[in-house]
């Protein structure tokens, strides 16, 4: 799915994109608050959703190969946490939708999670 279709059927909010990565292919995604799960399942490519919004988060995603991270219920981090997503390459959005049905309305427009992709 393209970045700019998870954008529009999220009804998110960029606060900061990687320049010309709106049309970039993003193939699976994660819902995740333990990070620890997403260094230890997460695989490169992958948009994750998190209720976390500390500086932590972008690590744990540049370590896990994530380019988008999508922060949901309408949770924002602080300037400290975008910047450091900024120095790092690394999207961030925000939805107000609950992670619960962030990950649904992805996996109804098309979006795969990792159990779908392994049967492949």
């Amino acid at each position: 799915m393209k970045l700019d279709k998870i954008i529009s059927v999220l009804d998110a909010e960029i606060l900061c994109i990687v320049k010309n990565k709106l049309n970039s292919d993003i193939t699976k995604a994660c819902g995740a608050d333990l990070m620890s799960d997403v260094l230890a399942f997460v695989q490169p490519d992958t948009l994750l959703l998190t209720g976390l919004t500390t500086p932590q988060v972008v690590y744990t995603a540049e370590n896990a190969g994530v380019n988008v991270v999508c922060f949901v219920r309408g949770k924002k981090p602080h300037k400290e946490t975008v910047d450091l997503a900024k120095e790092k390459k690394i999207t961030l959005l925000v939805t107000k939708i609950p992670m619960f049905e962030s990950c649904g309305i992805l996996y109804k427009n098309g979006l795969m999670g990792y159990s779908e992709i392994s049967k492949q």
